[in-house]
Protein backbone atom coordinates (compact mmCIF):
# COMPACT_ATOMS: atom_id res chain seq x y z
CA UNK A 1 0.00 0.00 0.00
CA UNK A 2 1.52 3.32 -1.06
CA UNK A 3 1.61 6.39 1.17
CA UNK A 4 0.41 9.90 0.35
CA UNK A 5 1.13 13.42 1.55
CA UNK A 6 -1.13 16.36 2.26
CA UNK A 7 -0.31 20.04 2.52
CA UNK A 8 0.61 19.95 6.21
CA UNK A 9 3.01 17.03 5.71
CA UNK A 10 5.55 19.02 3.68
CA UNK A 11 7.50 22.26 3.56
CA UNK A 12 9.39 24.06 0.83
CA UNK A 13 13.11 24.53 1.51
CA UNK A 14 14.29 28.19 1.34
CA UNK A 15 16.87 28.85 -1.38
CA UNK A 16 19.28 31.55 -2.51
CA UNK A 17 17.28 34.51 -3.78
CA UNK A 18 18.17 37.71 -5.60
CA UNK A 19 14.60 39.02 -5.65
CA UNK A 20 14.64 42.52 -4.18
CA UNK A 21 10.89 43.10 -4.08
CA UNK A 22 7.82 40.87 -4.27
CA UNK A 23 6.38 43.11 -6.99
CA UNK A 24 9.01 41.80 -9.42
CA UNK A 25 7.57 38.29 -9.18
CA UNK A 26 5.42 37.30 -12.17
CA UNK A 27 2.35 35.23 -11.24
CA UNK A 28 0.69 35.32 -14.66
CA UNK A 29 -0.87 32.25 -16.27
CA UNK A 30 -1.74 31.92 -19.95
CA UNK A 31 -4.98 29.96 -20.33
CA UNK A 32 -4.40 29.36 -24.02
CA UNK A 33 -7.59 30.26 -25.87
CA UNK A 34 -8.81 32.10 -22.77
CA UNK A 35 -7.38 35.21 -21.10
CA UNK A 36 -3.95 35.62 -19.52
CA UNK A 37 -4.51 35.83 -15.76
CA UNK A 38 -2.46 38.12 -13.57
CA UNK A 39 -2.71 35.72 -10.62
CA UNK A 40 -3.35 31.94 -10.61
CA UNK A 41 -6.54 32.18 -8.52
CA UNK A 42 -9.96 30.83 -9.54
CA UNK A 43 -13.14 31.06 -7.48
CA UNK A 44 -15.19 27.88 -7.13
CA UNK A 45 -18.49 27.43 -9.02
CA UNK A 46 -20.60 27.28 -5.84
CA UNK A 47 -23.83 29.15 -5.17
CA UNK A 48 -22.42 30.67 -1.98
CA UNK A 49 -19.13 31.68 -3.62
CA UNK A 50 -19.38 32.82 -7.25
CA UNK A 51 -22.12 35.01 -8.65
CA UNK A 52 -21.58 38.07 -10.81
CA UNK A 53 -20.11 40.23 -8.04
CA UNK A 54 -17.46 37.65 -7.14
CA UNK A 55 -16.66 36.99 -10.81
CA UNK A 56 -16.15 40.71 -11.40
CA UNK A 57 -13.98 41.05 -8.28
CA UNK A 58 -11.86 38.09 -9.35
CA UNK A 59 -11.34 39.66 -12.77
CA UNK A 60 -10.35 42.98 -11.21
CA UNK A 61 -7.79 41.15 -9.07
CA UNK A 62 -6.34 39.38 -12.11
CA UNK A 63 -7.96 36.02 -11.42
CA UNK A 64 -10.99 34.19 -12.77
CA UNK A 65 -14.46 33.52 -11.40
CA UNK A 66 -16.52 30.50 -12.45
CA UNK A 67 -20.22 31.32 -12.23
CA UNK A 68 -22.16 28.45 -10.68
CA UNK A 69 -24.71 26.39 -12.63
CA UNK A 70 -27.33 25.91 -9.92
CA UNK A 71 -29.98 28.03 -11.62
CA UNK A 72 -31.85 28.30 -14.90
CA UNK A 73 -30.08 29.03 -18.18
CA UNK A 74 -31.56 32.54 -18.25
CA UNK A 75 -30.47 33.21 -14.67
CA UNK A 76 -26.92 32.05 -15.40
CA UNK A 77 -26.78 34.13 -18.58
CA UNK A 78 -27.86 37.16 -16.57
CA UNK A 79 -25.06 36.55 -14.05
CA UNK A 80 -22.54 36.09 -16.85
CA UNK A 81 -23.58 39.25 -18.67
CA UNK A 82 -23.23 41.25 -15.43
CA UNK A 83 -19.70 39.91 -14.93
CA UNK A 84 -16.31 40.86 -16.50
CA UNK A 85 -14.69 38.14 -18.56
CA UNK A 86 -15.99 35.29 -16.38
CA UNK A 87 -16.11 31.50 -16.90
CA UNK A 88 -19.30 29.53 -16.32
CA UNK A 89 -20.10 26.03 -15.11
CA UNK A 90 -22.28 23.40 -16.77
CA UNK A 91 -23.21 19.82 -15.96
CA UNK A 92 -23.11 16.65 -18.09
CA UNK A 93 -26.81 15.76 -18.38
CA UNK A 94 -30.12 17.47 -19.03
CA UNK A 95 -29.79 20.95 -20.50
CA UNK A 96 -25.97 21.04 -20.37
CA UNK A 97 -25.50 21.39 -24.13
CA UNK A 98 -28.18 24.05 -24.50
CA UNK A 99 -26.65 25.86 -21.52
CA UNK A 100 -23.18 25.62 -23.05
CA UNK A 101 -24.31 26.92 -26.44
CA UNK A 102 -26.23 29.80 -24.84
CA UNK A 103 -23.19 30.83 -22.81
CA UNK A 104 -20.91 30.49 -25.85
CA UNK A 105 -23.25 32.66 -27.94
CA UNK A 106 -23.21 35.26 -25.14
CA UNK A 107 -19.40 35.45 -25.35
CA UNK A 108 -18.28 32.98 -22.71
CA UNK A 109 -14.96 31.46 -23.83
CA UNK A 110 -14.28 29.22 -20.80
CA UNK A 111 -16.75 26.53 -19.76
CA UNK A 112 -16.37 24.37 -16.66
CA UNK A 113 -17.78 20.83 -16.77
CA UNK A 114 -18.56 20.67 -13.07
CA UNK A 115 -19.11 17.24 -11.49
CA UNK A 116 -17.84 15.60 -8.31
CA UNK A 117 -16.38 12.49 -10.01
CA UNK A 118 -14.79 13.63 -13.24
CA UNK A 119 -13.29 10.29 -14.27
CA UNK A 120 -16.60 9.04 -15.61
CA UNK A 121 -17.98 8.04 -18.99
CA UNK A 122 -20.66 10.73 -18.73
CA UNK A 123 -17.88 13.33 -18.65
CA UNK A 124 -16.25 11.70 -21.68
CA UNK A 125 -19.50 11.91 -23.65
CA UNK A 126 -20.11 15.50 -22.54
CA UNK A 127 -16.61 16.64 -23.51
CA UNK A 128 -16.84 14.96 -26.91
CA UNK A 129 -20.25 16.55 -27.50
CA UNK A 130 -19.01 20.01 -26.49
CA UNK A 131 -16.00 19.79 -28.79
CA UNK A 132 -18.21 18.56 -31.61
CA UNK A 133 -20.65 21.46 -31.23
CA UNK A 134 -18.34 24.29 -30.18
CA UNK A 135 -15.01 23.36 -31.72
CA UNK A 136 -11.58 24.27 -30.39
CA UNK A 137 -12.13 28.00 -29.98
CA UNK A 138 -13.38 27.54 -26.41
CA UNK A 139 -11.44 26.46 -23.33
CA UNK A 140 -13.04 23.60 -21.41
CA UNK A 141 -12.30 23.08 -17.74
CA UNK A 142 -13.33 19.71 -16.29
CA UNK A 143 -13.02 17.56 -13.18
CA UNK A 144 -12.67 16.71 -10.46
CA UNK A 145 -10.08 13.94 -10.68
CA UNK A 146 -7.54 12.44 -8.32
CA UNK A 147 -5.17 10.30 -10.40
CA UNK A 148 -2.71 10.56 -13.27
CA UNK A 149 -4.80 8.17 -15.38
CA UNK A 150 -7.87 10.32 -14.87
CA UNK A 151 -5.95 13.51 -15.73
CA UNK A 152 -4.66 11.97 -18.95
CA UNK A 153 -8.08 10.63 -19.89
CA UNK A 154 -9.83 13.98 -19.44
CA UNK A 155 -7.11 15.64 -21.47
CA UNK A 156 -7.57 13.10 -24.24
CA UNK A 157 -11.35 13.53 -24.09
CA UNK A 158 -11.06 17.26 -24.79
CA UNK A 159 -10.45 19.15 -21.53
CA UNK A 160 -7.60 21.65 -21.67
CA UNK A 161 -7.89 22.73 -18.00
CA UNK A 162 -8.42 20.02 -15.37
CA UNK A 163 -9.49 20.32 -11.73
CA UNK A 164 -7.47 18.01 -9.49
CA UNK A 165 -8.65 17.05 -6.00
CA UNK A 166 -11.35 14.70 -4.68
CA UNK A 167 -12.75 14.91 -1.17
CA UNK A 168 -10.48 17.60 0.25
CA UNK A 169 -12.83 20.58 0.42
CA UNK A 170 -13.63 22.04 3.83
CA UNK A 171 -17.36 21.38 3.38
CA UNK A 172 -16.95 18.11 1.44
CA UNK A 173 -17.78 14.81 3.14
CA UNK A 174 -17.07 12.48 0.19
CA UNK A 175 -14.28 10.66 2.02
CA UNK A 176 -16.49 10.13 5.08
CA UNK A 177 -19.50 8.98 3.07
CA UNK A 178 -17.75 6.86 0.43
CA UNK A 179 -14.23 6.15 1.70
CA UNK A 180 -12.82 7.46 -1.59
CA UNK A 181 -10.33 10.26 -2.16
CA UNK A 182 -6.69 11.23 -2.38
CA UNK A 183 -5.06 14.13 -0.53
CA UNK A 184 -5.06 17.04 -2.95
CA UNK A 185 -1.31 17.67 -2.81
CA UNK A 186 -0.62 14.01 -3.59
CA UNK A 187 -2.99 14.17 -6.56
CA UNK A 188 -1.18 17.28 -7.82
CA UNK A 189 2.20 15.55 -7.48
CA UNK A 190 0.91 12.50 -9.35
CA UNK A 191 -0.85 14.45 -12.12
CA UNK A 192 2.22 16.63 -12.64
CA UNK A 193 3.84 13.55 -14.18
CA UNK A 194 1.47 13.81 -17.16
CA UNK A 195 2.91 14.40 -20.61
CA UNK A 196 -0.33 16.07 -21.74
CA UNK A 197 -0.54 19.82 -22.32
CA UNK A 198 -3.66 20.46 -20.24
CA UNK A 199 -3.36 22.95 -17.40
CA UNK A 200 -3.90 21.74 -13.83
CA UNK A 201 -6.02 23.35 -11.11
CA UNK A 202 -5.41 22.29 -7.50
CA UNK A 203 -8.88 22.21 -5.99
CA UNK A 204 -9.72 21.31 -2.40
CA UNK A 205 -8.10 21.49 1.02
CA UNK A 206 -6.34 24.81 0.44
CA UNK A 207 -6.43 26.72 3.72
CA UNK A 208 -3.98 29.58 3.17
CA UNK A 209 -1.39 31.07 0.83
CA UNK A 210 1.17 28.52 2.04
CA UNK A 211 -1.01 25.67 0.76
CA UNK A 212 -1.49 27.56 -2.51
CA UNK A 213 2.27 27.91 -2.86
CA UNK A 214 2.88 24.22 -2.17
CA UNK A 215 0.29 23.25 -4.81
CA UNK A 216 1.82 25.58 -7.40
CA UNK A 217 5.34 24.36 -6.60
CA UNK A 218 4.20 20.72 -6.88
CA UNK A 219 2.92 21.20 -10.42
CA UNK A 220 -0.43 22.98 -10.40
CA UNK A 221 -0.84 25.88 -12.82
CA UNK A 222 -3.74 27.37 -10.88
CA UNK A 223 -5.58 27.01 -7.57
CA UNK A 224 -9.33 27.00 -6.99
CA UNK A 225 -10.67 28.41 -3.74
CA UNK A 226 -14.06 28.42 -2.05
CA UNK A 227 -13.86 28.67 1.75
CA UNK A 228 -11.26 31.44 1.61
CA UNK A 229 -13.71 33.58 -0.36
CA UNK A 230 -16.91 32.55 1.41
CA UNK A 231 -18.38 35.13 3.76
CA UNK A 232 -17.09 38.13 1.82
CA UNK A 233 -19.25 40.99 0.58
CA UNK A 234 -19.11 39.70 -2.98
CA UNK A 235 -20.11 36.11 -2.13
CA UNK A 236 -23.81 35.44 -2.90
CA UNK A 237 -26.17 35.38 0.05
CA UNK A 238 -27.39 37.65 2.80
CA UNK A 239 -25.49 38.64 5.92
CA UNK A 240 -27.16 37.06 8.96
CA UNK A 241 -26.70 37.46 12.70
CA UNK A 242 -25.54 34.37 14.62
CA UNK A 243 -24.97 34.85 18.35
CA UNK A 244 -24.60 38.55 17.74
CA UNK A 245 -21.97 38.15 15.01
CA UNK A 246 -22.30 38.82 11.28
CA UNK A 247 -22.12 35.63 9.16
CA UNK A 248 -22.93 34.22 5.74
CA UNK A 249 -23.86 30.71 4.67
CA UNK A 250 -21.24 28.54 2.98
CA UNK A 251 -22.35 25.14 1.71
CA UNK A 252 -21.06 22.31 -0.38
CA UNK A 253 -23.01 21.75 -3.58
CA UNK A 254 -23.40 18.06 -2.64
CA UNK A 255 -24.92 18.99 0.71
CA UNK A 256 -28.61 18.17 1.23
CA UNK A 257 -29.41 21.88 1.68
CA UNK A 258 -27.86 22.86 -1.66
CA UNK A 259 -29.42 19.96 -3.56
CA UNK A 260 -32.90 20.68 -2.23
CA UNK A 261 -32.48 24.36 -3.12
CA UNK A 262 -31.63 23.75 -6.77
CA UNK A 263 -33.45 20.54 -7.68
CA UNK A 264 -36.02 20.04 -4.95
CA UNK A 265 -34.51 16.87 -3.46
CA UNK A 266 -31.20 15.39 -2.42
CA UNK A 267 -29.81 12.17 -3.83
CA UNK A 268 -26.55 11.93 -1.94
CA UNK A 269 -25.02 13.47 1.15
CA UNK A 270 -21.44 14.40 0.37
CA UNK A 271 -21.27 17.90 1.78
CA UNK A 272 -22.32 20.14 4.65
CA UNK A 273 -23.76 23.61 5.10
CA UNK A 274 -22.29 26.01 7.64
CA UNK A 275 -22.17 29.70 8.51
CA UNK A 276 -18.83 31.49 8.29
CA UNK A 277 -17.87 34.90 9.70
CA UNK A 278 -18.55 37.90 7.50
CA UNK A 279 -15.17 38.98 6.11
CA UNK A 280 -15.82 42.26 4.31
CA UNK A 281 -14.49 43.05 0.80
CA UNK A 282 -12.98 40.10 -1.07
CA UNK A 283 -10.17 42.28 -2.44
CA UNK A 284 -8.59 42.30 1.02
CA UNK A 285 -8.54 38.48 1.07
CA UNK A 286 -7.17 38.24 -2.47
CA UNK A 287 -4.47 40.84 -1.81
CA UNK A 288 -3.30 38.92 1.26
CA UNK A 289 -3.22 35.63 -0.65
CA UNK A 290 -1.29 37.22 -3.51
CA UNK A 291 1.26 38.72 -1.14
CA UNK A 292 1.78 35.30 0.47
CA UNK A 293 2.35 33.53 -2.85
CA UNK A 294 4.69 36.26 -4.07
CA UNK A 295 6.70 35.89 -0.86
CA UNK A 296 6.81 32.14 -1.37
CA UNK A 297 8.37 32.50 -4.81
CA UNK A 298 10.87 34.93 -3.33
CA UNK A 299 11.93 32.40 -0.68
CA UNK A 300 12.68 29.93 -3.49
CA UNK A 301 14.47 32.58 -5.57
CA UNK A 302 11.93 32.16 -8.37
CA UNK A 303 10.66 35.01 -10.54
CA UNK A 304 7.94 33.03 -12.37
CA UNK A 305 5.64 30.12 -11.61
CA UNK A 306 7.49 27.98 -14.14
CA UNK A 307 10.80 28.68 -12.38
CA UNK A 308 9.13 28.03 -9.02
CA UNK A 309 8.08 24.52 -10.09
CA UNK A 310 11.52 23.78 -11.51
CA UNK A 311 13.36 24.87 -8.36
CA UNK A 312 10.95 23.52 -5.72
CA UNK A 313 12.59 21.41 -3.01
CA UNK A 314 10.13 19.67 -0.69
CA UNK A 315 10.84 18.02 2.65
CA UNK A 316 8.47 16.04 4.89
CA UNK A 317 7.95 17.25 8.42
CA UNK A 318 7.09 15.34 11.60
CA UNK A 319 4.02 15.89 13.76
CA UNK A 320 6.13 18.11 16.03
CA UNK A 321 7.36 19.93 12.95
CA UNK A 322 3.75 20.70 12.05
CA UNK A 323 3.28 22.21 15.51
CA UNK A 324 6.42 24.29 15.12
CA UNK A 325 5.32 25.43 11.66
CA UNK A 326 2.24 27.15 13.06
CA UNK A 327 2.11 29.99 15.52
CA UNK A 328 2.57 28.42 18.96
CA UNK A 329 3.00 31.25 21.44
CA UNK A 330 0.51 29.66 23.87
CA UNK A 331 2.09 26.19 23.89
Amino acid sequence: MRESVCFDDVLLVPQLSDIKTRSSVDLSVDLGSGPVLGVPFISAPMDTVTGHRMASAMAEAGGLGVIHRYNSIDQQLDLFEKSKYAAAAIGVTGDFLERAESLFDAGCNILCVDVAHGHHTSVKLALESLRSHLGDSISIMAGNVATLQAFNDLSDWGANIIRVGVGGGSICSTRLQTGHGVPTLQSVIDCAMSDRSSLMIADGGIKNSGDMSKALAAGADLVMIGRLLAGTEEAPGDVVQVNGKKCKVYRGMASPEAQVAWRGEYRSNEGVSRTVPFKGPVKDILNELERGVRSSLSYSGAKTLQEFRAKADFIKQSSLGRVESGTHIDI
